[in-house]
């Protein structure tokens, strides 16, 4: 089974394209290999991305806010699911302009809804005087030139549930450190990811990644996990796996080794990066999968 994040990792980090990734995905596919994207990205998002990837499976959106699972695959609900809520139509996609079809899955909320997120967030930023912007605050346009992504794209990361990715100028204030305490007294934490930094509760990739695992080792028996990821956001899914790969990036984490015995570092970035670790991985343990 394979958990994987996905801008950066997956999908290059400038074009978000995959291609280069497209060996190991059609041998996962051969070989019946879950493919399962956990990613700070909305469900809208994954939905589509899903699609255009050809994967079927379960998937965490919003850093292990919420954890999707196919009903063709749980018939029943597993310990804590319930019946995946609607989202408003996909505004003017080319792919699903309707949106997705909400009543084939089941839902794991693990997250806090967004709702409030962004009420604490504009909270502290009161607070605190500090220029702090939410995507709340940005309109479909900011989000796209930030982003780097087609506008009807940039309109379904809006549709967010369960974290608010925000910026903050790093002009030595400490405005960062500030929201991270102040983010933690109310229960909550910041996350980095690639391009932003993210509020959220105590959620995270680990957790998503525990509970799909749990959830197919009950119905399948042992199984060998791999994770692939490149920003902070992810070390608690590396953590939790048989095989971590932190995939290639212009960041650097010199201690992570010691963190997360067993790590993969990638020659490669993106796709390139994914491609190598993964393909290398099922050559390793083609006995198991065949």
């Amino acid at each position: 089974m394979i958990f994987t994040d996905l801008d950066g990792t997956l999908l290059d980090y400038e074009t978000y394209e995959w291609k280069a990734a497209l060996p190991a995905l059609t041998r996962c596919r051969e070989t019946h290999v879950p493919v399962i994207p956990l990613s700070s990205k909305t469900r809208a998002e994954m939905e589509i991305l899903r699609r255009r990837l050809g994967l079927s499976g379960p998937f965490a959106s919003e850093n292990g806010g919420g954890v999707f699972l196919p009903k063709g695959l749980f018939p029943q609900p597993p310990q804590g699911a319930v019946d995946a809520k609607a989202l408003p139509p996909f505004k003017n996609h080319p792919i699903r302009p309707d949106g997705p079809d909400t009543s084939n899955w089941w839902e794991i909320p693990l997250g806090v809804p967004y709702a409030y997120l962004v009420e604490v967030l504009r909270e502290m930023r009161e607070a605190m005087g500090y220029p702090v912007k939410g995507f709340s605050d940005m309109g479909i346009e900011e989000i796209s030139e930030r982003t780097g992504l087609p506008e009807e794209d940039a309109y379904l990361a809006r549709l967010r549930e369960y974290d608010e990715p925000f910026i903050v100028p790093d002009d030595g204030s400490g405005a960062l450190s500030s929201l991270v305490k102040s983010a933690e007294e109310k229960g909550l934490k910041v996350t980095q990811g690639g391009r932003f930094y993210h509020l959220q509760g105590k959620n995270d990739k680990g957790e998503a990644a525990k509970r799909i695992l749990a959830l197919y080792r009950a119905r399948y028996g042992d199984i060998r996990s791999v994770a692939l990821g490149d920003s902070h956001n992810d070390f608690s899914m590396l953590q939790e796996a048989d095989f971590p790969v932190l995939v290639r990036s212009e960041q650097e984490f010199p201690s992570l080794m010691d963190k997360i015995p067993g790590l993969t570092i990638t020659p490669a970035s993106g796709p390139a990066g994914w491609n190598w670790a993964v393909s290398r991985l099922l050559r390793q343990n083609e006995e198991v999968i065949t």
